[in-house]
This record gives C-alpha cells, structure tokens and sequence, in this order.
C-alpha cells in the first residue's frame, strides 16, 4: 500500500462532470506553484499533464479551503501555461514527432487523442511527414478511426487516409458511422478524396464480410437513398438478406432474453388495476383489471377515461406517456445503442410502453366486443355528439366501418377517418367553426406535429441555453455528479437526493461544489441555514416535465407555476410554441404512420392507403396493423378534448368564473 501511495498520479482531465475530478485537485494546485513560465518543459508527459492543469483552472477545479486571494493566483496562470504548452508544440517537427509520440504511456492513451488535436492545432501536421507521423500514432495504439476523429489530421494526410480506409472491408463501418449512426460521442471526418464510387465499393465489401456487425448492417438497410453516401436501393437491399441472415444465425446459439407482458380480466378483483412483476422465466409484467370496474365504466366517457386514465395513455397534464423520451433510454442503450441518423430512437422502456399499450387496446376492445360496443362507435360519438353538446363544436364526424367488414378494410377506414378529423379540427381551429362545405373543397394534407391548438403557447419546451441544459442535466439525469455521495446518501437523480435527504453544502464531494453553488446561484436550489434544498416545488416539477417528456403543458398549471415558466422564459431558458401535439408526440406519430421524419419508420399509414402493405402474415398482420390504428386515434381523441376543455377552462377564468 506505501509503495502504490508514492506513485505520482498524474493529472487527467475527463470532463467537467466526471467524478474523477476530486481526485486530482491537490495536484493540480501543487503544479501551478511549481509552475515556471522560463522553464523549458522537455518531456511529452508533462506537457500533457500541464494542458490538463489548465482545463482545470478553466473551469476553476481548486481545492475547497482555497482563499480567495490563492484562487485568484492560479487562475492567473493560465495565459502562461497556455503559452508553454504552444511553445513545445511548435517546436515539433518531422525529426522528432517519432519519439516524442513513442513517449505517451499506454495509461494516458485517451491524453495521446487529446494530443492529435494539440499536433494540429499548433499546424505539426503540415511539419511532419506522412510516411513520419501516421506510423509513429499507430506504433502507440492509436487506430484508424481515432485518427478520422481529427479533421486537421485528415486534411494533412488526405491520400495516405483515403488508401488507408478502402484498404479494408471493415473499415465500412467508419462509412456508417459517418453518414447514418447518431453518435455524438465522437466526430468522423473523412478524406476529400474519397469518392462515392469508394463508399458505395467500401460499403458492399463490408456488408458481404465477415466482420459485418449486424448493428451497422440495419442502419445501411434503413438509410437513406442518396448518391453522396454511397447507398442506393441495390445496396439496401443487399444490406436487408444479409441482416436477416445474421440475426438467424445469431438466435440458433443464443436464446435472447426474454421480456413478457401480459394482460388479464379478473371477476373477483376490486381494485381497477393491479401490477405484478414477475423474474421466474426472464421478465414478465402482468396487468390485471377488473371486470367489475369495466362494468360500472361503460359509459362512452367513462371507456375514453379509461384510456387516458386506467391504461395511463397520458400523464396528468394529459402528456401523451406513449412517445420514446430520451430519459427512457438505459444507460448501455445510449452509449452502445446503433440509431441511425434519420431513426426514431427506441429502446427496452419504449418497447415495454408499446406492448403493454397495444395489449391494452386489444383487451379493451375485446371487452367491449363482447358487451356489443364497438370502439370506432365510441370515438364517432365523442366527433359527432360529445363535441357539439359540450363545446357547441358543430359539424364533426367519423364514420366507423362496418360491422362485417374485414381488418383490412377497417385499417384502412380507420387511417383515413383519423386523418379526416384531424383536418376537421385544423379547420375548426382556424376559422372558429367547421363549415362542410369548406372541408370539401379544401387540400388539408395532415402534418400531425403541425396541427394547431386553440390555445396559444400551449407547450413549454426547454431551449438550448447552456444554463437550463446543465440545470436538467444536473438535477434529473443518472448520469449527474450529484446523485452519490456515499452508499447511504445515493438515489436515481439529484432532486430525489435533495428532497429525500437534509444536506448540507459540506456534505457534498469537492468536484460536486461547484455545482451545487450554480445551481444555488441559478435559484433552483437554496442554501438555506446549512441546508441546500430545492428553491421553488412548482419550478423543480416544471423542470422535471421538460427533462422527462421534453415538454410540459402550459395552461395546466397553476397562476405561480405559469409565473415560474414566465420568469424562465424571459432568462431565455425555455420558449413556448402552440400546436395540438407536442414535439415528440408529432415525432411518435409520424414514426408509426409515414416517412416524413423517421426512414426507420412504421409507414402503416402510407402502406394500407396506398395498397402497399405486405401480405405474408395475412389477417393477423392486419389485425395488429388495427389495433395500432386505434390506440393512434384513441391518443389523438385525447389531446383534442384537452384542448376543448382548457380553452373552455381559461374562458370560464377570463370571465372570473375560475
């Protein structure tokens, strides 16, 4: 243990959110008071150790009993260690670039990446040879497509990349990367002389070889057509049979997982729902409702209640739960997850929402079938009836299929009746009344994420101002630096630590004060005689809203919570925008129904009006293909009576009726 305690341990930087920064701040203020700015640093280590000392001090990391006066020193440091680390970069040449490269420990390979992007910044790629530098990055570890992650690298040694990257079918994936995965965790440039010729060559190679991840594979099947990518509809297609044929060889030795939800009447429940998590063969979610309850809720209101409130199809600010939110992501899913570019992002929570939500409709039109109630009458009631008698909104209708028509027809019916009420509505919203006769001679294509609210500024969504961006990262996320203090003081996110738990500023970790003193500054937390704790409960629970459904509804809050987004609105942190659907519930919608957004997308829409749906698993396919079209219409009937009833609420408060 005294032998490990004496090895230096040099400075690393990871990030200003990375838990490692404790450790290192007793170094940290060690080396800039040992700092001389006319001594000539020779070795690579220490260079690289001294840029991490001012990345550090940039985001002002000193240790805690600092005085003002000593924080103040060392920040004035920084100009001067800047400039040493610029003086031994530009003295890199062709002559000694080798050497100094062979320098970095294996340890601090992620400092020798940090190290391409010094090289080029101070231009030593336009003062080492190729034949030089690309061998000595290698000979230490550094691999293909790190070196694509340096533009300036890339530009410098375009030819030699450019053979480097066709010479390999493997190399492929770097094609994919590039063009369709979306990975913000690092950037790929690719040389100017790559043609499409070498990606369309690249990538046929790679789907056809051994080394082809069938992650990598599906994204080239779902990418785009497009002539700069290399991709065309040979090559999805080749890309398609060749994931087919990876994914069954992948399940003849592996048996997968499996994840179960079930879906159960009972006669001798009381309860409306119970919930039962069962781990005996995988993982198994069974929902049981009861009879009984169904019984005293046949009403048309009370079944359409039952979807919003019994089945949770929305929160209680009537935010649809069924979209893929990005908080549902686990953590593996968003650091190892393949989503393309143009993908609706989805993952375990998303799949296990959608089950249950679909399983949810079948039942409930299964019950209802057998009680002689068709859903479709129900929703043609709440147009054609509901609308008239409680908001005098004349003039809807929807036409329900046919008793004896077959699922193929009633799809099709249903997709085009949804797409008639929301144009019904669109018009309605726009004029104040739906005249039919307007309707009939009116092109209302349907755009769902552009279908208008009677309400202005209906939606509160967080913008991109760093301040609000840390904020929710910070108090939310699994990933923030303030969810663990010690095995007894942890939960999933910060708000949960702080509102469980009475803490004072001294108990946190030295990398966590800092945050914590932002976020007091911010006014989202306080430090309030030795406790911090959560400034404003109306401000947190609009804050959640933004980081668990990306959005929050505006005219369901209460006068101060309005106030609270009011004043976060003139800080620039949110801004608010008016429409039927939010933002991720246009983008779950057009996920299902058509291809504006998503090339991953469901299509249902486009496949059964058009006449393009496949036919291989015959009425079954069309079956599910309906009862997808009618949770879809179901969630549309839900944010149209929303807004009647908040519109009907905010009028009945204008005339102080509230």
């Amino acid at each position: 243990m005294k032998e490990e305690a004496s090895v230096v341990r040099r400075v690393r930087f990871f990030g200003p959110q990375d838990l490692s920064v404790g450790w290192y701040v007793a170094r940290v203020a060690q080396l800039v008071e040992e700092f001389a700015a006319d001594k000539a640093l020779r070795q690579v280590m220490d260079i690289i150790e001294l840029h991490n000392v001012q990345q550090f001090l940039e985001h002002d990391f000193l240790p805690r009993d600092h005085t003002p006066e000593q924080r103040a020193a060392a920040l004035s440091r920084i100009p001067e260690i800047q400039s040493a680390v610029a003086r031994f970069f530009f003295a890199v040449d062709d002559a000694n670039c080798a050497s100094l490269i062979s320098e970095v420990d294996y340890e601090y390979h992620r400092d020798l990446l940090d190290l391409l992007d010094l090289l080029g910044r101070y231009k030593a790629f336009e003062r080492c040879r190729a034949e030089t530098m690309l061998p000595a990055l290698k000979e230490t570890g550094i691999h293909l497509g790190e070196m694509l992650g340096s533009k300036r690298l890339v530009a410098a040694y375009d030819a030699e990349i450019r053979d480097e990257l066709v010479a390999s079918p493997v190399n492929g994936e770097h094609l994919v990367c590039k063009h369709m995965q979306n990975d913000g965790r690092h950037e790929v440039h690719l040389p100017r002389s790559l043609s499409a010729a070498d990606s369309r060559d690249l990538l046929e190679r790679y789907l056809d070889s051994a080394e082809a991840n069938p992650n990598y594979v599906s994204l080239v099947e779902l990418a785009p057509i497009s002539a700069e990518t290399g991709v065309d509809a040979k090559l999805k297609l080749r890309a398609k049979r060749r994931n087919a044929e990876l994914t069954q060889k992948f399940f003849e030795n592996n048996a997968g997982f499996k994840i179960r939800i079930e879906v159960r009447l009972s006669d001798t429940q009381d309860e409306p729902v119970q919930v039962e998590m069962r781990d005996s063969d995988g993982s198994a979610s069974v929902f049981t409702y009861s009879s009984r309850w169904l019984d005293e809720t046949f009403d048309n209101p009370s079944i359409l209640n039952n979807f919003q409130h019994l089945f949770e199809f929305a929160d209680q600010h009537v935010v649809l739960t069924l979209p893929s939110y990005q908080v549902r992501l686990g953590v593996l899913e968003r650091l190892i997850g393949e989503a393309g570019k143009t993908h609706y992002e989805t993952g375990v929570g998303f799949y296990a929402v959608d089950r249950t939500t679909f399983l949810q409709t079948c039942l409930y039109q299964h019950y209802l079938n057998g009680k002689g109630k068709d859903l479709e009458n129900v929703i043609s009631w709440f147009f054609e009836e509901y609308l008239a008698q409680e908001f005098s909104a004349l003039n809807f209708s929807f036409r329900p299929s046919s008793p004896g028509a077959s699922y193929l027809e009633r799809v099709r019916q249903l997709f085009a009746e949804m797409e008639s009420a929301m144009a019904q509505f669109g018009l309605y919203v726009e004029n104040g009344e739906l005249d039919r006769d307007l309707l009939a001679i009116t092109s209302y294509p349907v755009r769902y994420k552009k279908v208008p609210s009677m309400l202005p500024g209906k939606y509160v969504y967080p913008t991109k101002n760093s301040e609000i961006t840390g904020i929710l990262h910070a108090m939310f996320s699994d990933q923030s630096t303030l969810t663990y203090i010690n095995d007894e003081l942890t939960d999933d996110n910060a708000a949960g630590l702080l509102r469980n738990n009475h803490l004072a500023q001294d108990d946190f970790h030295e990398y966590q004060i800092p945050v914590v003193r932002e976020l007091v500054t911010l006014g989202v937390l306080e430090d309030a005689g030795g406790r911090v704790r959560i400034a404003d409960v109306e401000q947190i629970l609009v804050l959640r809203g933004l980081f668990e459904t990306e959005a929050c509804s505006y005219y369901h809050l209460s006068d101060h919570g309005r106030a609270v987004v009011d004043a976060m609105e003139a800080r620039g942190w949110v801004e608010r925008r008016s429409s039927l659907l939010t933002e991720a519930e246009g983008q779950y919608l057009n996920y299902f129904l058509n291809k504006i957004e998503f090339s991953n997308g469901r299509e249902l829409r486009n496949k059964f009006l058009h006449g393009s749906q496949t036919d291989e698993d015959g009425e079954d396919a069309h079956f599910r293909a309906y009862i997808t079209a009618l949770r879809l219409m179901i969630a549309l009937l839900i944010k149209v009576n929303d807004d009647f009833w908040l519109l009907a609420a905010e009028n009945s408060s204008s005339k102080g009726e509230r």
